[in-house]
């Protein structure tokens, strides 16, 4: 049962960070909370596909939004989740420092 849970837990947060639009979400609210017209101009996508992806993001329970009037700030789900961010990306160029180089970033999985 308690496998179950985690291989659950797990897929979660890999089809988070499946795409590469998501996982710049999450290294941006990692930073800091931030408002959906603002993150799509970070990154450079329509605020609608912004919005679908805050959609997914918020379904795998990585991300919160808060009503400020008007707008809603997004935020991460738990400041836990940074960290796991910043271990991961440790780990994977510990283990391969050689893994997705920018200019490759399509062949890495």
């Amino acid at each position: 049962m308690k496998i179950a849970i985690h291989t659950d837990a797990l897929a979660r947060f890999g089809c988070a960070l499946s795409d590469p639009t998501r996982a710049e979400i999450l290294l941006l609210l990692r930073e800091n909370p931030g408002y959906p017209s603002d993150l799509a101009e970070r990154i450079g996508v329509s605020r609608q596909i912004l919005s679908n992806h805050l959609a997914c993001l918020r379904g795998c329970g990585l991300v919160v939004s808060e009503p400020e009037g008007r707008r809603s700030r997004y935020e991460l789900a738990d400041t836990r989740i940074a960290k796991a961010i910043d271990d991961l990306i440790g780990l994977v160029l510990t283990v391969d420092p050689a893994c997705c180089p920018a200019a490759d970033t399509e062949d890495c999985c």
